[in-house]
């Protein structure tokens, strides 16, 4: 994979996932209870041999940063890097990223020791792909663009930028996130397409791009340089199929664009089932993050059911269901916690740490005694004390608090947040 270099789309400022993009970038936000969403693609180029990758940030990077300086080091005899590039002033533009495709257009002049062709890769996806397979299909068609594109049922074409492609797999058209029926009934495929692939349509009526992208690495210069178009969806890939070759590459497994509160929720609670859609326990596939050394879990006296409780946790007397625990969690006795991401911390309270907490009237860190917590998301670091009540008593949808919000009706804490003895939420 050394004619393979990949480039990773940092976001922007991820007000969808508000408030947990508040204080981090949104490649940064924990997910699965140890990981972040960057360890996604950065552990895909890895096990498909990509060593060359630049990450592009533009809003609150200073913990990515940390984490991917902590995390992915390459030796000084391999060829592979990891290079940030952050959104700058130069002499040439004094303008925030306006796009997905501004944003590589600005770094073009540090992209030109990029390899032969370039993977554009999305920061808040879920998923597990070869790129090595994709690459291949890439250069078999000899094409100057592939587009990943996912089998997807009518009703969900409305969220997605959806492709129309021929018996061969070369797109004829791109739309992105049609609305009109007609729209809709001009780029379903059908049934002999997907079985080529060999796919079973299971009633999905169309193929949507995942956001994911081999160029030509002259082809994108080439591109970019001649288009002010700002994102790769709505202006770039619509206007390159009239005027280069431009494939699609087919892919069935899981994948989730988790840039929503709930599609970020949601896709918590599926690695809890027995036997999840998309899995973490693949030996031969592992997930990469930062190596933390924790010790093992303290379990006291709980009753756990279908969830996921990460290293470095204290668990005392409490009941957690259907719920993920991050690293380091506290939980105290006698409190419920239900369909709930609970982050956890990033350091553990010393017996003086929490003596000066109680003469600041303060909570200890984590989950206090008697708490109900449920449809909630506790970000890193919060303190919350006893016999509060995390359940959304009056039934709102979408509400901003002093120290809290709710999404789609879920309750979020954002980090380092205070919630005080018998608080109601």
């Amino acid at each position: 994979m050394t004619k393979l270099t990949a480039v990773i789309l940092g976001g922007g400022r991820g007000t969808r996932l508000d408030p947990l993009t508040r204080l981090r970038a949104k490649p940064a936000v924990p997910i699965g209870g140890k990981f972040r969403l960057i360890d996604i693609p950065m552990s895909n180029c890895l096990h498909s041999g990509v060593r060359k990758i630049f990450i592009l940030t533009q809003f609150n990077t200073e913990s990515l940063h940390r984490h991917i300086h902590n995390t992915y080091r390459f030796d000084h005899f391999s060829e592979g890097f990891v290079r940030i590039l952050a959104a700058q002033q130069t002499s040439d533009t004094q303008d925030w990223y306006q796009g997905t495709a501004d944003a590589v257009r600005k770094n073009l002049f540090y992209l030109r020791s990029a390899d032969e062709h370039i993977i554009i890769l999305s920061g808040d996806h879920l998923y597990r792909m070869d790129y090595k397979k994709f690459y291949n299909h890439h250069v078999e068609q000899d094409a100057d663009i592939t587009i990943a594109v996912k089998p997807i049922f009518e009703h969900e074409v409305k969220e997605f930028g959806i492709v129309k492609a021929d018996e061969n797999s070369k797109v004829t058209d791109f739309y992105e996130k049609p609305q009109e029926k007609e729209v809709l009934d001009k780029f379903s495929i059908k049934n002999e397409l997907f079985e080529k692939f060999k796919m079973d349509a299971q009633g999905r009526t169309h193929i949507a791009s995942m956001g994911i992208y081999i160029f030509k690495k002259k082809v994108l210069f080439e591109i970019l340089e001649a288009s002010d178009k700002e994102d790769f969806g709505k202006g770039i890939l619509p206007d390159s199929i009239k005027t280069q070759k431009v494939f699609a590459y087919f892919f069935d497994g899981y994948w989730a664009d988790i840039g929503t509160m709930r599609s970020f929720y949601e896709a918590h609670f599926e690695l809890t089932m027995p036997v999840p859609r998309f899995n973490f326990y693949d030996e031969a596939y592992p997930f990469f993050t930062h190596p933390r050394f924790l010790p093992a879990s303290k379990i006291y006296n709980c009753q756990i059911n279908q969830s996921l409780v990460s290293e470095g946790s204290i668990l005392l007397g409490s009941i957690i269901e259907h719920s993920v625990i991050g690293i380091r969690s506290y939980i105290d006795e006698g409190t419920f916690v239900q369909r709930s991401i609970i982050m956890g911390n990033s350091y553990y309270e010393t017996i003086k740490n929490r003596n000066l907490n109680k003469s600041q009237g303060l909570p200890n860190l984590g989950i206090g005694n008697n708490c109900i917590i449920r449809n909630t998301i506790i970000d890193m670091d919060c303190k919350i004390g006893n016999n509060v009540q995390l359940i959304n008593k009056d039934n709102q949808i979408n509400a901003d608090g002093e120290n809290y919000a709710i999404r789609d009706g879920i309750i979020i804490l954002p980090k380092g947040c205070v919630i005080q003895d018998n608080s109601i939420i």
